[in-house]
C-alpha cells in the first residue's frame, strides 16, 4: 500500500488510485500513523524528503513502531549516494540514528546510474537495546507500549520487540492468508472464531454477493471495506483482479493486526469523520452490520455523504444490515439519485448515477 501527502501539484495518490493501485492519503508529521504496531513487512522510500531525524528521531522511530520484527526499511534518496556536504552530514546523523536504535544494514549499493539504496533490518529481539551505551531513544515503559494510533503524537521512545509468536515471520504467501494469524488471541474460542468468520465470508461471497446481486465485478478494482473485522470479505475475493482497503472502526475490536498477518493491508478510522481519499476514488463500498454503532454517535446522513463523495459514478455499495437499518438508508440513498435494490431483506446493493443538481436545486 502506498501512501503520501495531499500534494495539489503532482497528486500521487489519486493517480495511483485511478490507476487501480491500493493508496491512501498520509503523512508522517506529528501524529502516528494510523496503522498497527509491528505489521509491515517492508517499508519503501524513494526521494520521499523525509527528515528522519527530526525532532529527536520521531519520523524514523515512526517507522520502527510500524514495522515487523525483521522487517526491511529501503531507503534510496541523495544522503546515500551523493557525496557533497549537505548529504554527507544528513548520512551521518541517520547511521548514529540506525545504531541507537539496533537496525542493521543489510545492503548497500549505487547502480550504473549513480543512484544508491540502502536497507535496513529491524531487529527480531530487544537484546541489542540492552547492550547500547546510551539509554538513547529511551525504551517506552508499560502505558506508551499500548498498540493505539488514532490522534496519537508521534513517539519519543523505543517500544520493545514483543517476545513469543509474536516475533515468528508470518506463513508465506498464499499460506498466510488462511493460516492462524500470529496476533489473534491464544484463546481457543478466538481461533474457533476466526476460521468460522473466513468459513462464513468464503460462503456468503461466493454463494451471494458474486452470483446473486446485481454488481458486475468485472468492473471493479478498489473496493473498501467499511468494517473489515478479520478481513473475511477480503480473503474471499483474493482470486478476482482488484483489492480491498480494510478498515478498522476506532470503536469496536482491535483486528488490524490480524489482518496485516494474513497478508492484507488496511487502516484505523472513525466514520464520524471524514476518509483520507479523493473524491471518486473507489468502486464499490462494502458495509456490514456497520451503521447501528455509529448512529448513537453521528448522523446517518453525514455518513452516507460520505460514502457518496468516496464512490465512483457507476459504482457500487454493498450494505449487508437489519432491515430496520436499510429501512432509514433507503431514503438518503435514494435522495442521492441512486438506483436501489434489496436482496434477500438484508443485502441493499445502491449503484451511484451521474447525477448532478440544477441550478434551481442548489439554489433551494
Amino acid at each position: 500500500m502506498s501512501f503520501a501527502p495531499k500534494d495539489e501539484h503532482e497528486a500521487q495518490i489519486q493517480f495511483a488510485l485511478e490507476r487501480g493501485i491500493p493508496a491512501t492519503l498520509s503523512v508522517i508529521g506529528t501524529q502516528r500513523l494510523t496503522f498497527p504496531d509491528n505489521v509491515f513487512d517492508l517499508i519503501h522510500c524513494a526521494r520521499c524528503r523525509v527528515h528522519w531525524d527530526a525532532d529527536g528521531g520521531k519520523p524514523l522511530l515512526e517507522l520502527n513502531r510500524i514495522l515487523r520484527p525483521g522487517g526491511f526499511f529501503v531507503w534510496s534518496a541523495t544522503p546515500v549516494y551523493r557525496k557533497d556536504e549537505r548529504d554527507k552530514n544528513i548520512w551521518t546523523v541517520m547511521v548514529a540514528l540506525t545504531k541507537s536504535i539496533c537496525w542493521k544494514v543489510v545492503a548497500k549499493t549505487v547502480d550504473t546510474s549513480g543512484i544508491g539504496l540502502v536497507i535496513y533490518q529491524k531487529p527480531t529481539s530487544s537484546s541489542c537495546y540492552k547492550r547500547r551505551k546510551e539509554n538513547s531513544p529511551p525504551l517506552c515503559d508499560e502505558i506508551n507500549r499500548q498498540n493505539s494510533a488514532w490522534y496519537i503524537p508521534l513517539g519519543s521512545c523505543l517500544p520493545q520487540i514483543p517476545t513469543g509468536k509474536l516475533t515468528s515471520w508470518p506463513d508465506p504467501w498464499p499460506k498466510r492468508l488462511q493460516s492462524r494469524p500470529l496476533s489473534l488471541s491464544t484463546d481457543s474460542e478466538a481461533e474457533k472464531a476466526f476460521y468460522e468468520d473466513t468459513k462464513h465470508w468464503s460462503a456468503l461471497v461466493s454463494d451471494v454477493y458474486l452470483e446473486g446481486l446485481s454488481i458486475k465485478w468485472s468492473n471493479v478494482r478498489n473496493v473498501m471495506d467499511m468494517n473489515a473485522g478479520y478481513g473475511g470479505f477480503a480473503a474471499a475475493l483474493i482470486d478476482l483482479p482488484l483489492w480491498v482497503m480494510n478498515v478498522i472502526p476506532i470503536d469496536g475490536p482491535d483486528t488490524l493486526p490480524v489482518i496485516f498477518d494474513r497478508g492484507l493491508f488496511g487502516i484505523y478510522h472513525d466514520w464520524c469523520e471524514s476518509f483520507n481519499t479523493y473524491p471518486r476514488t473507489y468502486d464499490l463500498l462494502h458495509s456490514s452490520f456497520l451503521f447501528q454503532n455509529l448512529t448513537h454517535r453521528c448522523d446517518i446522513i453525514d455518513v452516507t455523504v460520505e460514502m457518496d463523495r468516496m464512490l465512483r459514478p457507476g459504482g457500487w455499495v454493498l450494505i449487508q444490515d437489519t432491515r430496520n437499518m436499510i429501512d432509514k438508508l433507503r431514503p438518503v440513498l435514494q435522495s442521492l439519485h441512486w438506483s436501489l435494490t434489496l436482496s434477500r431483506d438484508q443485502f441493499l446493493v445502491g449503484k451511484k448515477g451521474f447525477w448532478r443538481p440544477t441550478e434551481g436545486e442548489l439554489d433551494a
